[in-house]
C-alpha cells in the first residue's frame, strides 16, 4: 500500500530575501526562474545575496543533491535537483526543498525522480491553485504517493537512472568546453587580431619575415619556440601554413584598424536570410516542430511532432543542416542554436531569423558570430515593444561582422568544424539516453523492472 510524500520528508520554503538584499557578489539565489524542470538548477543567470546576511540564511543554503521545487508561476511543480559540482546556493521564498525525515531509506534521487515524473507533475499541476498566478503549498505536494517498493529496489532504480543524467550532462560539459574552444579561436584570430599583431610585432622588433611567421605559430598555437621546436613535422606544417594566411599589417575601417586584406561587412554577406521557408501548401504531412521557449544558449531542449494540421501557424521557417536561428523576440533570453542532423521536416518559429551560410564554410564563423555576447547584447538593446520586446528578422542579419580572407574563413571552418561534429554527435547520445530515461522511469519506479532488467531491455551500454 502506498504512503504519502509526507511520510518521508517534509517541504522547507525559502527565505524572503527584499530586493536590497541582492547584489552581484556572494552566494548565488536560487528563484523560482532558476527551477525550469528537465534537470539540475538552471544557474546561467542568478543574483547573489550579500554576505552580511550569511548568519541568517543557514539554513536556507543547499547541500548536494537537495529537490528543489517551484511553488508558484509558470513553473509551478517543476523539479530541479542540486548537482554535486554546482556551487552553494542559498533558496529564495515559493521555492520548496524536500528535507528527508530522520528514518527515511529512501535517497534523495528517488525522490527527485519521483516528483518530476509525469505522475508527479500531474500531481503538483492538477492540486495547485489561483488562477491568475498558480500556487502549491508544501502540504500539498507532500500528499504526493510514494509507490510501494522496498527502498533498496527504489535507491537502486533511481541510482541507476542517475547514471543516465550524469552521462547526459557529462555530454553537456563536452560540448561546452568544445564550443569555448571555438569560441577562443574565433575570438584570438577574428577580434583581437592575435596571428596578426604577432607579426607586426616580431617585424616591428627588427625580427625577419622567418621570425614574423614564427611568431604568428606561437599565438595561433599558444606554444612557446621550444615547443613548436618539438612539434611533429605535419602538425608544424599544418600550423605554419595557417600561419602564412595571415597579413603582416593593419589598415583602417569602420570598425578602427583590420587586418590588411580584410573588410567590414555584415552577416547578410555570408549568409541567407530566411532562406527556406513553408507554406500552407507545401508544410509536410508531420513536422518536427522547433520554438524559441525550448530554444537556449544553443541547445534544443525540446522538438514537438505535429501533423500539419495541429502545426502552430508560426511553424513555417525549414531548418537545414549549418542553419544557425536566433530568437528575435527578447533577444536577450539567447534563444539560438546551430543545426545539425536535422531532419527533413525539421521546421521553426518564425520567431526565429534562420542564417543560412551562403557556402559551408562559414556555417561555424556565422554561427559564432551572430550568437557572441556582442551580438546578443546589441540585439537586446535594439529590441523594442515594450512588454514584447522583439528585433525585426533583417536587424540580425545586418549585424556588423569582419570579412576575412577566404582562404582564413576556410581555414577556420577546418579546425572549428570537428569540434561541431563533437558535439552534435554528443547530443544525438544524449537525447536517446533521454528516451532510455523516460521510458524506463515509470517502470523502475513501480517496481515494474529490475536494475538489471532495464539494462537487458534497452541495452544502455553507454554507461560502462
Amino acid at each position: 500500500m502506498s504512503a504519502e510524500l509526507g511520510h518521508f520528508a517534509k517541504v522547507q520554503g525559502g527565505f524572503a530575501f527584499k530586493s536590497k538584499d541582492f547584489g552581484e557578489d556572494g552566494i548565488p539565489v536560487v528563484k523560482i526562474a532558476n527551477v525550469t524542470g528537465g534537470g539540475f538548477v538552471d544557474l546561467n543567470s542568478y543574483e547573489c545575496i550579500q554576505p552580511s546576511l550569511y548568519p541568517r540564511i543557514g539554513q536556507f543554503l543547499t547541500e548536494p543533491d537537495d529537490v528543489l521545487i517551484a511553488m508558484t508561476g509558470a513553473n509551478v511543480g517543476k523539479v530541479v535537483r542540486i548537482g554535486r559540482e554546482q556551487p552553494q546556493c542559498a533558496i529564495n521564498q515559493r521555492v520548496g526543498r524536500l528535507q528527508l525525515k530522520g528514518d527515511c531509506e529512501y535517497s534523495k534521487d528517488f525522490f527527485y525522480y519521483l516528483t518530476s515524473s509525469p505522475t508527479g507533475y500531474q500531481h503538483f499541476i492538477g492540486t495547485a491553485y489561483g488562477s491568475a498566478q498558480p500556487n502549491i503549498s508544501g502540504a500539498l505536494i507532500e500528499r504526493l504517493q510514494v509507490p510501494n517498493i522496498p527502498p533498496i529496489t527504489a535507491n537502486q532504480a533511481a541510482g541507476f537512472l542517475r547514471k543516465i543524467d550524469d552521462k547526459i550532462q557529462l555530454n553537456q560539459q563536452i560540448n561546452q568546453t568544445f564550443e569555448q574552444m571555438a569560441q577562443a579561436i574565433f575570438k584570438s584570430w577574428f577580434v583581437d587580431f592575435e596571428p596578426v599583431k604577432a607579426k607586426i610585432a616580431a617585424l616591428e622588433a627588427g625580427g625577419s619575415e622567418e621570425d614574423a611567421q614564427l611568431a604568428a605559430m606561437q599565438a595561433i598555437s599558444g606554444k612557446d619556440a621550444a615547443a613548436l621546436a618539438t612539434e611533429h613535422p605535419d602538425q608544424y606544417n599544418e600550423l605554419r601554413t595557417t600561419a602564412e594566411l595571415f597579413p603582416s599589417a593593419m589598415h583602417d575601417s569602420e570598425l578602427g584598424e583590420i587586418p590588411a586584406g580584410w573588410s567590414v561587412g555584415t552577416l547578410n554577406d555570408l549568409a541567407h536570410l530566411n532562406k527556406n521557408t513553408w507554406s500552407k501548401r507545401t508544410l509536410p504531412p508531420e513536422i518536427d516542430y522547433v520554438d524559441l521557449a525550448n530554444t537556449k544558449n544553443g541547445v534544443i531542449e525540446t522538438v514537438t511532432k505535429y501533423v500539419s494540421d495541429d502545426a502552430p501557424s508560426r511553424a513555417r521557417r525549414i531548418l537545414s543542416e549549418d542553419d544557425t536561428i536566433i530568437g528575435t523576440v527578447r533577444p536577450g533570453n539567447r534563444s539560438f542554436a546551430f543545426i545539425k542532423r536535422s531532419s527533413s521536416a525539421l521546421t521553426g518559429s518564425t520567431g526565429f531569423a534562420v542564417l543560412t551560410p551562403k557556402h559551408k564554410a562559414l556555417s561555424e564563423f556565422v554561427y559564432i558570430a551572430a550568437t557572441c555576447d556582442e551580438s546578443i547584447n546589441q540585439l537586446a538593446h535594439l529590441a523594442d515593444g515594450g512588454a514584447y520586446p522583439a528585433v525585426r528578422a533583417d536587424v540580425v542579419a545586418s549585424l556588423t561582422s569582419i570579412i576575412p580572407t577566404d582562404e582564413v574563413l576556410h581555414r577556420f571552418h577546418d579546425i572549428a568544424r570537428p569540434y561541431f561534429e563533437c558535439i552534435a554527435n554528443l547530443k544525438i547520445e544524449s537525447a536517446s539516453l533521454e528516451q532510455t530515461r523516460d521510458a524506463l522511469l515509470p517502470k523502475l519506479l513501480s517496481g515494474e523492472l529490475t536494475v538489471t532488467e532495464a539494462k537487458d531491455a534497452e541495452h544502455v551500454d553507454v554507461l560502462n
